[in-house]
């Protein structure tokens, strides 16, 4: 009897891409130039989902499949951008160019966050009080965050302004919360959370909140928004451009210049008014957000967009 034949089965080897050897070339220089690691990565995710559906040497054809996707302008554009990369000129394939939209309202991310659990609560916190890009955010470290002065040291992405931003009490509590209840195996705050993660934690729990609470205005908001809230609301209370740029990390004052629009575009909101009587509800109310206005008979009114 012959011992009995045994049939080892290995992967079957990957067969390159016929674009994948320019890619590698573009993301090779795209490193030597100090682009930021996840830069490169979403540019590389980008290029590839291209590269399977149309011919990269074809910039009609890339743009006649860009259109016909049915997904958000956002990820067209970003699919464009990628692109230009690939062909190292901006002109080789127009580029639409769209509007800031509008910034979400103060009890919408809070219903938002009422509804999640409390990891994404706390990352959604922190976006909320800091502006924080949402990569910025999940690399952030103990080390980056002081609890006592209520700061936030970021390692800002974009070959951004370095900052340190301003956390409430209400994401201290929070943070001091999930600390207590998660025994971090990695050295980011977040673990093993990265934006793309980040993005689908929050998507989720933002349509969970709109089908509760019946609005559908909620499931408008972008993870990416809390950031233009930030900007927004920072100039409002400041008046400052030159701060907002400093505070959000831009290198050009042009980009946060669209801030200052975006909040007269708001200014027929309805606020929200309160009266404090002693330092304590002073405290409070500054703490929260609202802004002083006038006193009358002993009381300090203050508001606070809805």
């Amino acid at each position: 009897m012959t011992a009995p034949q045994i049939q080892l089965f290995k992967k079957k080897p990957t067969v390159p891409h016929k674009f994948t050897e320019n890619i590698l070339k573009i993301l090779w220089e795209l490193k030597k130039s100090g682009k930021a690691p996840d830069t490169i990565k979403n540019i590389n995710k980008r290029l590839k989902r291209l590269s399977k559906n149309c011919d990269l040497n074809n910039p009609e054809n890339v743009l006649n499949f860009v259109a016909t996707l049915d997904r958000k302008n956002g990820y067209k554009r970003n699919l464009i951008m990628a692109y230009e990369w690939f062909t190292m000129e901006e002109t080789k394939i127009p580029r639409k160019r769209y509007n800031a939209k509008n910034t979400p309202q103060e009890n919408h991310i809070n219903q938002i966050l009422t509804k999640s659990p409390l990891k994404l609560r706390t990352a959604l916190s922190l976006s909320k009080d800091t502006g924080l890009r949402p990569v910025e955010a999940m690399r952030l470290t103990l080390r980056n965050i002081d609890l006592t002065l209520k700061a936030v040291y970021p390692e800002t992405a974009k070959r951004g302004s370095p900052r340190v931003l301003k956390i409430t009490n209400r994401t201290i509590n929070l943070i001091n919360k999930y600390l207590s209840k998660y025994k971090l195996t990695d050295e980011r705050l977040f673990g093993t959370w990265n934006s793309e993660t980040y993005g689908k934690w929050f998507r989720y729990y933002r349509n969970k909140t709109a089908e509760a609470m019946q609005d559908q205005q909620i499931k408008t908001i972008r993870l990416y928004d809390l950031r233009h809230y930030f900007a927004t609301m920072l100039y409002h209370k400041t008046k400052d451009i030159l701060f907002v740029k400093q505070q959000m990390g831009h290198r050009k004052i042009e980009t946060p210049l669209v801030y200052p629009q975006l909040l007269q575009f708001n200014q027929d909101e309805n606020f929200t008014c309160k009266v404090a009587k002693n330092q304590t509800e002073i405290t409070q109310l500054i703490e929260s957000g609202f802004e002083y206005i006038t006193e009358m008979d002993g009381l300090k009114y203050f508001r606070k967009r809805k």
